[in-house]
């Protein structure tokens, strides 16, 4: 009797793929810092949505041609899509901020931009971690715990600042602009605990 080695590859393409979206959550961070750079960094984040859709590809592609998987086949393709749409996100938010000719950056959208980052560095820190899952268990768990908290935050942020944009903003075109750009930040923490949901229901059936 022999054992078929599982193809532990799977675990690079996510760590890649998790990186770009961190390294797109510092670019939305750098454009909310000074939007003066917009239109510069719409390149960059391009480029990072297209390596994030390569490393997909490759991830679907290794998939179809790998027949025992350390994880599940549905699992792994939800993780990679869920990965590669956090990118998409960061690209729509920052479509939208340079669509709307926006004069000058809100407090609160800086400071959502950094609970992003804070959630994309530790969906990187879980990919470091995945390949040895069951000596990890408890750090990553912790991670997808505090990625639901930084969500929290930011669902706090952005229903008190739609509240203030309604009170204290008189024109309804630039309510529409920033309410919109503040959303897709909202969405794209939302779809970072939703990785986190993904990685914690993993761990649950294999630890």
């Amino acid at each position: 009797m022999f054992l078929v080695k599982k193809n532990t590859d799977f675990y690079d393409l996510f760590a890649q793929s998790a990186n770009y979206f961190h390294k797109g959550a510092l670019v939305i961070n750098e454009v909310m810092s000074d939007y003066r750079g917009a239109e510069e960094k719409m390149k960059a984040i391009t480029d990072l949505e297209h390596a994030a859709d390569n490393i997909n590809d490759k991830i679907i592609d290794k998939l179809n041609h790998t027949f025992i998987t350390p994880i599940d086949r549905e699992d792994i393709y939800a993780i990679a899509n869920g990965l590669d749409d956090g990118v998409d996100f960061l690209q729509g938010t920052l479509q939208r901020a340079i669509m709307y000719h926006i004069s000058e950056i809100r407090p609160t959208a800086l400071e959502m931009s950094q609970l992003l980052i804070e959630a994309t560095a530790d969906i990187t820190e879980i990919f470091k971690l995945l390949h040895k899952l069951h000596q990890n268990e408890k750090k990553i768990l912790n991670y997808t715990a505090r990625i639901c908290k930084i969500e929290s935050a930011g669902d706090k942020l952005y229903r008190e600042e739609v509240a203030q944009l309604f009170t204290t903003v008189k024109d309804p075109i630039e309510i529409i602009k920033w309410k919109d750009i503040l959303e897709y930040l909202e969405n794209t923490l939302d779809h970072c605990e939703s990785i986190a949901d993904m990685i914690r229901g993993v761990v649950m059936k294999y630890a």
